[in-house]
């Protein structure tokens, strides 16, 4: 090993029967307690720009500073937890962990899962379902305009005809009173997502279970009151990010394409994008590898809609 540069490269294992047994890289360790000190780029300037210290961080999410180490070992499942471990879990293990044991997925096809709770770090009684078709259900736009009449043999309703503007109106208000911790209204979380899908599948080829993918984690962070008006691009954009290394295979000149759509597209700065993705895997409590029946649903939507 001391005979090979193992700094810019991956590493592979193999048995003496030259079997594969593992694959990996070494990263070495950087300081991030000088990372406030980042500078916006020189001739670029980005739309509703806030300093990096601001924008760096998410609400409720602890992050490294200023020589303080924090610890994320409760959001990962141990490689042995479906092995011969399974059955030996201590009975004084916290809830937090016997939850992340139980519903960590190591595939996109795992079986179904519980979502954590609305804040990093909250007491456990607040733990909620991730429900994929909650922001893309259809009642949502109809509010306090929609009747619906009951008779012996069948069910209709009827809506009536309102403007537009009104009704978009009617729409954020409902939304806002059954989610007051969530900062930002729902036509522009819906707004947002489509400019995610625009920007991966048109700008960048990915295909809809990527996409999918994207809504999932963007999605789970509006619905855990991390999303604002000041980082909401950054929230989009990182998402994306994410998915797009973890659904597709891709080459370092296509993430250099993709942070330079996002870049053009949000109107975001690269060094802030860069730096929020971490914020944003602390936030979903790196569970990146999502169940089926998280992602199935929107992606039969994208594909309905394609």
């Amino acid at each position: 090993m001391r005979q090979h540069d193992t700094r810019n490269g991956r590493i592979v294992l193999i048995s003496g029967r030259r079997s594969f047994c593992s694959i990996f890289s070494v990263l070495p360790y950087r300081d991030s307690a000088h990372v406030g000190d980042l500078k916006l780029d020189g001739g670029r300037q980005s739309a509703g720009a806030v300093s990096l210290k601001e924008v760096i961080g998410l609400e409720g999410v602890e992050l490294g500073a200023d020589g303080k180490t924090v610890s994320y070992t409760q959001f990962l499942l141990p490689t042995n937890a479906f092995g011969a471990r399974r059955n030996t879990i201590d009975s004084t293990s916290s809830f937090s962990q016997f939850r992340n044991l139980s519903h960590r997925s190591l595939s996109i096809g795992r079986a179904s899962s519980t979502q954590g709770s609305l804040d990093t770090g909250s007491d456990l009684g607040e733990f909620m379902d991730y429900d994929p078709n909650l922001l893309d259900d259809p009642q949502w736009p109809c509010g306090k305009h929609k009747r619906v009449l009951i008779f012996p043999s069948y069910m209709t309703t009827v809506i009536d005809y309102v403007k537009p503007s009104d009704l978009k109106k009617d729409m954020n208000e409902t939304f806002k009173e059954k989610f007051p911790h969530i900062k930002l209204t729902l036509s522009k979380i819906r707004s947002l997502k489509r400019e995610m899908r625009k920007l991966a599948q048109e700008d960048c080829g990915f295909e809809e279970p990527t996409v999918a993918m994207a809504f999932v984690y963007f999605e789970k962070l509006a619905l855990k009151g991390k999303l604002n008006k000041q980082n909401r691009k950054l929230c989009a954009g990182a998402c994306v990010l994410l998915a797009a290394k973890i659904g597709s295979d891709l080459k370092k000149h296509e993430v250099k394409h993709l942070i330079d759509k996002l870049e053009e597209k949000f109107r975001l700065n690269r060094r802030e994008l860069i730096a929020f993705e971490f914020p944003v895997l602390v936030a979903l409590e790196f569970a990146l590898h999502l169940p089926e029946h998280e992602v199935m649903p929107h992606y039969r939507r994208l594909v309905q809609s394609s």
